[in-house]
């Protein structure tokens, strides 16, 4: 029977004052019951909007029908069938801006909680299906993939399906580039990653790790000495951004990028860690964004038991990170200071970090993207004493692999230029996710895997 209720199932989660103090995961996943019962609110519409709203195109209706079969495993096939990272994306997706967003339900009342059942499939198969997948027949090409992160993980994964030997190239000593670097345990646990790697494994792929492109080998050689015949740079953008403002040189300043890959992948809130980080225990942390990436420096700010503000220079309302984010957030207790921006972050004799000199906004005329601009109020300027600076500002590709590249054409922030078959400037090298647009979604970098994979399968079958 249809379920006609207006509000999705809430997600269970840890109380907030527990989560704070641990880097356990905060949403603990719906019961059988829940899942049974949100499911039943879909209404299998005609036209499947929700579909056309993910950048994969999971076929989202077809599993939740299965779901109300209790068929878990079928479930989980049809979803498998289009995405790579079933786990991943039930987790960290900004459903609501995409397949949720397009939700018929969602017209009179909350949409299906499209993600939500993704994750209970995804994990129902984790813990009930031990058989590895398959290994496909090869085909006999060999493609080179470059970056572990969700868009390479995805390229490969498809070309896996299709009998190509795939290797995967990844820099650092992990796979699973933003997935394991970028985002926190308490969103994502890295356990739940390995098994999407340890998937592809199983189907042929190949992963190489410390392994930088560029430097340890170039993707000409890749293609011209070691057989690959067509190249995939899902290399990610690990570039990160600042202010140029006086003082971001003092010890405590922080890329967001640097303070995670520090917390998320070398654990340095653990005692004894050999890449420690500043204690910040009963100190203050000011981190300066407002997108996912600030609300995940600052929740695991507030986990190594520091008080933690996010300064951003627009209001609550044009916050860009995802709404659960920074309502998590606030639960934890991290206080949000809008409509400021730092001019200048102050130290002491030692080069410390004493203060951030900051001046209020007030909202302008929309600019060029839409959004309101934010002004500075004159004679508004005052300091916010604080231990520790996170810059959350945004990231660029790494010029490493267009440096190292012949006839790799790029833009002004230093994308990777392609065509809509994710071609570029080189014959065989494709490319897709944040190498290309800057820093986006996971999704969406799943997506440019996606279309990388197709495109690359056409160009290798033609010729």
């Amino acid at each position: 029977m249809a379920n006609m209720s207006l509000k999705k199932n809430p997600m269970p989660s840890q109380d907030p004052v527990v989560r704070s103090g641990n880097f356990l995961e905060v949403a603990t996943g719906y019961t059988e019951e829940m899942a049974l019962d949100e499911a039943a609110r879909c209404l299998n519409c005609k036209n499947h909007p929700c579909v056309g709203g993910c950048p994969v195109n999971v076929r989202i209706p077809e599993f939740i029908a299965k779901i109300c079969e209790k068929d878990y495993e079928g479930a989980y096939q049809i979803i498998h069938s289009t995405s790579s990272l079933p786990a991943v994306c039930g987790r960290v997706c900004p459903q609501e801006s995409q397949c949720e967003k397009y939700c018929v339900r969602g017209v009179k009342g909350e949409p299906v909680g499209i993600g939500r059942l993704e994750r209970f499939v995804a994990d129902w198969h984790n813990a009930n299906v031990t058989e590895a997948p398959a290994k496909p027949e090869s085909n006999g090409h060999k493609v080179a993939v470059v970056g572990s992160g969700p868009s390479g993980l995805t390229c490969a994964g498809d070309l896996a399906k299709k009998g190509y030997d795939v290797t995967v190239f990844e820099a650092l000593h992990l796979a699973g580039g933003v997935l394991v670097y970028g985002i926190p345990e308490f969103r994502l646990p890295k356990a739940i990653v390995q098994k999407e790697v340890d998937g592809l494994k199983a189907m042929g792929v190949k992963v190489e790790t410390n392994v930088v492109i560029g430097r340890t080998i170039t993707i000409d050689e890749l293609m011209e000495e070691n057989g690959f015949e067509a190249v995939f740079v899902g290399s990610g953008a690990g570039l990160p951004m600042f202010m140029n403002i006086p003082g971001e040189n003092l010890k405590g300043v922080y890329s967001a990028n640097e303070f995670l890959t520090r917390i998320n992948l070398m654990k340095a809130y653990r005692e004894g860690s050999d890449t420690p980080i500043m204690d910040l225990k009963g100190k203050k942390v000011a981190v300066v964004g407002g997108g996912n990436v600030a609300m995940d420096a600052a929740r695991c700010s507030k986990r190594l038991g520091a008080e933690v503000y996010v300064v951003y220079r627009r209001g609550m309302e044009e916050l860009p990170a995802r709404k659960e984010e920074v309502e998590h957030a606030i639960e934890e207790g991290v206080i949000f200071k809008t409509l400021n921006n730092p001019v200048e972050i102050k130290g002491d004799d030692q080069g410390c970090v004493t203060a951030m000199n900051c001046i209020q906004m007030e909202l302008g005329e929309p600019d060029a993207s839409g959004r309101r601009r934010p002004v500075e109020i004159k004679g508004s300027e005052f300091d916010l004493p604080v231990d520790a600076v996170i810059m959350s500002l945004g990231t660029n590709p790494n010029p490493l692999i267009k440096s190292t590249t012949k006839g790799l054409e790029v833009n002004k922030k230093g994308g990777i230029v392609v065509n809509e078959d994710g071609l570029t400037s080189r014959t065989g090298v494709y490319a897709g996710g944040d190498a290309v647009t800057g820093a986006a979604t996971v999704i969406l970098a799943m997506g440019a895997g996606k279309l990388g994979a197709k495109s690359i399968d056409e160009y290798l079958s033609n010729k």
